[in-house]
């Protein structure tokens, strides 16, 4: 019986990777370089593409690797030009991808595990429940999917993806290693050649994953906050209960001293009617936001099924705006993008085989005054 071969995914290998690949062929690095081109600016799906590669190096790829993105199942539109896949992975889940394009910016929004571990109480991703984190090439599969979409070029020349956040379903930072991997290929020259500022993560606050990534990377930092106070985030936000509001500035601001270039990070906001939307709660959050080089982005609610949650009134998110524009806090609010196919921010949710059974366990939030009740027993 001949023993079937496990073929290596060429890609998700980082650039260093790629080369350490090609050394235990034999073969010299920079044969790498090539196939970074290849696949990730020229979007090529078979080494048979890859013309500048010899007959005998191609044959021998075919034999020991591959380029294996994951599957698109269903691509949707928007009215406002906003974009969702949704994605296959290995396994049978499904992972939402977002382009969401305004002017010459087009911002891929990307997932980095199927669920999410961590079960914000507003977030419909995280109601799904978590099955696994996704691999590097799952991860960079889906900016490989985009753009080969779309081609990497309109005819004017400008890129089809100029931004990737990793703000999609998933904690990125709890999934280390394939991220960071990842976000290697979308700023290394020879794949997708994307601005250290044009490449953000985002992460709900997992200190000592944020110390470890200022060591290997400069990727832009956003911060998922949603509340001016630990007793409001540790309901909102629970992993806030290990790594409390002061602790997570205190990481915002090291990783902010290990860049050589003057950076801000972004810290979200998504405002909850008559949970975090107060005028007293936009004063307790200049007090937080005034220890950290930072812009403000408000995401006003996206509602979704049995969520317990309402959208402010215009009124409110703009008045909780002033306020923190009057105290010099650069201030921004978000516009929903894609929310008629489910795709603004908070409503992605894909397929997840929950391993958590959370989905099983949706109890309604019960609001209170003037807060809310901490009992999330889900």
């Amino acid at each position: 019986m001949t023993e079937s071969i496990t073929k290596t995914n060429l890609l998700g290998l980082s650039p260093a990777k790629l080369e350490a690949f090609f050394a235990e062929l034999g073969e010299k690095r920079f044969r790498a370089t090539q196939v970074l081109k290849w696949i990730h600016q020229l979007g090529a799906e078979s080494f048979d593409e890859m013309t500048n590669i010899s007959k005998a190096l191609r044959e021998k790829l075919n034999a020991v690797a591959e380029i294996r993105p994951p599957e698109v199942v269903s691509q949707d539109i928007s009215k406002d030009g906003t974009r969702k896949w949704v994605i296959r992975v290995e396994g049978g889940s499904c992972v939402e991808t977002v382009l969401i394009p305004e002017g010459t910016r087009r911002t891929l929004c990307i997932s980095s595990q199927v669920g999410c571990s961590l079960n914000c109480s507003f977030c419909s991703t995280g109601k799904q429940g978590f099955n696994r984190n996704l691999t590097a090439a799952e991860v960079i599969g889906q900016v490989y999917i985009a753009i080969k979409s779309f081609g990497p070029m309109d005819p004017n020349g400008e890129r089809q993806v100029t931004n990737v956040v990793l703000m999609g379903m998933g904690e990125p930072l709890m999934n280390f290693d394939n991220v960071v991997d990842s976000t290697q290929l979308m700023m290394d020259d020879n794949a997708y050649g994307l601005s250290k500022r044009r490449v953000t993560l985002s992460t709900a606050g997992v200190v000592p994953a944020i110390d470890k990534l200022r060591e290997v990377s400069d990727v832009s930092l956003a911060i998922s906050l949603h509340a001016p106070n630990n007793e409001l985030r540790d309901v909102l936000v629970p992993i806030n209960r290990r790594y409390p509001i002061d602790q997570l500035i205190d990481a915002c601001n090291r990783y902010l001293e290990g860049l050589s270039d003057k950076r801000v990070i972004t810290i979200e906001y998504t405002m909850m009617a008559g949970v975090n939307d107060q005028p007293h709660q936009a004063r307790e959050l200049v007090k937080v936001l005034r220890r950290l080089p930072c812009k403000l982005n408000l995401i006003p609610f996206n509602p979704f099924p049995n969520s317990g949650y309402e959208r402010p009134s215009d009124a409110a998110i703009q008045a909780f705006k002033q306020i923190m524009v009057t105290s010099n806090i650069i201030t921004t609010v978000r516009r929903t993008r894609g929310d008629e196919i489910d795709a603004a921010c908070g409503q992605l949710v894909g397929q997840v085989q929950d391993r958590t059974r959370r989905s099983q366990k949706i109890i309604p939030v019960v609001q209170e005054e003037p807060g809310l009740s901490t009992d999330r027993r889900a």
